[in-house]
């Protein structure tokens, strides 16, 4: 078997338009023998870790990236100049595609960099970046130029093979000697014909290597309906309308190498390339486990440890007045394992912000979730719900076995939300605070 790398991937995380999970892609990787495998999700690196554990499991080399949304002109122009389109149809005008692969951590915290500058400061319907911030963080990175919808076969598409020359020299100069490569796609499609024409030609002239991909959205052919079924999700159409975004075809699968080499074997290089690109990827994340936050005492405590336990039995007193010696070894109990375990910074911390929102007037919710089992959680008033009135139980929250972090579901009025991440961010300061995403799944009843 010919050693092959696909280098152009989409899993589910490109949302509503890739059908792959993340464990099927390394799977079926594994399953053909390939070595590395790359993840170039659209606009976003929310998959980076997933498809970086799950490789080094499977013995896999993992190759992060991202197929990065390129404004027209600069990101914070929200409007559109070019008219261009992508390949399956859907107008590009706003945004162009550029495919950004990570060499090592340098490569990776730039990747990082841009993505979320995508979000914060370029979005426009997408997640966009410009050559403006791409040339100051382009250190650590391999560019290939995309698939239809990227800027170099959008102006071939358009007649404009002078422009497309100029720009992959531009590109060439933003990422040095081999760290640019004009990108050779083949789903049946025929203007990538046209446009894989040209770009033989622009190598020829340039000596800009070339790169052979697939462009994958889905794991395996028999995937492609599914796949088309999120575009209509995506897009709110109907399988039967004309006019609508579509794939041309149901080739956008990972391919075995016999296919690849099928394909493209009068470019050797370019399916060669894949492997040199790969080797150069050698990125090593640290994964440290929980680090666990401190929290600024006040002075005249010993230590955080001390001022936890001032602030449960004071609020023990409260809660309980007169309580009797099995609460107090409750709660003795509970102490003793939230600072056996490293949790005193997360629990002061998160009495810090619902006591500043009491404080102020902020309605907080009375708790949900098993951090409701916590009787030190309820003196601290994190919780309103009195778990020895309801047989509620610590461990469930917090034990020594417990795999997973534990954490306190914590409701604010939405009109005042605002507030209390305000305060935090301010005292706790803002590359020290950050807000999580959730994703929805589309299971049979959805």
């Amino acid at each position: 078997m010919r050693d092959f790398v696909h280098l152009h991937n989409h899993s589910d995380y490109s949302l509503l338009d890739g059908a792959s999970s993340i464990p099927s892609l390394v799977a079926r990787a594994q399953g053909l023998g390939m070595k590395h495998l790359a993840l170039t999700d659209h606009g976003n690196m929310f998959g980076a870790l997933k498809v970086y554990k799950t490789c080094r499991a499977a013995g896999i080399n993992p190759v992060i990236g991202c197929e990065f949304y390129v404004a027209p002109g600069s990101r914070h122009e929200k409007g559109t100049s070019d008219g261009s389109r992508s390949n399956g149809g859907e107008s590009g005008a706003r945004y162009n595609h550029l495919i950004l692969l990570a060499r090592d951590r340098v490569g990776y915290r730039n990747l990082l960099k841009l993505t979320s500058m995508g979000y914060t400061e370029g979005f426009y319907y997408k997640p966009r970046i410009d050559h403006e911030i791409l040339e100051q963080h382009s250190q650590g990175l391999i560019c290939t130029s995309a698939c239809l919808a990227g800027l170099i076969p959008q102006k071939i598409m358009h007649g404009q093979e002078q422009e497309a020359l100029r720009i992959a020299g531009q590109y060439s100069e933003i990422f040095g000697k081999n760290g640019f490569y004009l990108e050779l796609q083949d789903h049946g499609i025929e203007e990538q014909k046209t446009v894989n024409k040209v770009l033989l030609d622009i190598s020829a002239k340039t000596g800009i290597p070339l790169v052979a991909t697939n462009d994958i959205h889905y794991t395996t052919a028999d995937d492609a309906g599914a796949q088309d079924v999120l575009l209509c999700i995506g897009t709110n159409k109907k399988r039967n309308e004309k006019e609508r975004l579509r794939f041309g075809g149901p080739e956008f699968y990972m391919k075995t190498p016999e296919q690849m080499w099928d394909l493209f074997g009068s470019a050797p290089d370019a399916l060669n390339n894949k492997l040199a690109i790969a080797e150069q990827c050698t990125l090593d994340i640290d994964l440290p486990g929980p680090l666990l936050p401190d929290y600024s005492y006040p002075p005249e405590f010993g230590s955080p440890d001390e001022y936890l336990r001032h602030l449960a039995f004071r609020g023990l007193a409260e809660r309980y007045p007169n309580y009797p010696e099995e609460i107090r070894a409750r709660a003795e109990f509970e102490l003793q394992t939230i600072i056996s375990m490293g949790f005193t910074g997360y629990f002061l911390i998160v009495w810090d912000f619902i006591d500043w929102a009491h404080r102020h007037d902020i309605p907080v919710g009375p708790g949900r979730g098993s951090g409701a089992g916590s009787i030190v959680a309820y003196c601290l008033r994190i919780t309103d719900i009195d778990p020895l009135k309801y047989g509620l139980l610590f461990e469930r929250f917090l034990n020594p076995e417990r795999v997973s972090m534990p954490d306190f579901d914590v409701d604010f009025c939405f009109e005042r939300r605002g507030e209390v991440i305000d305060y935090v961010t301010q005292k706790y300061g803002s590359d020290r605070v950050g807000q999580i995403i959730t994703f929805g799944t589309l299971k049979p009843k959805a």
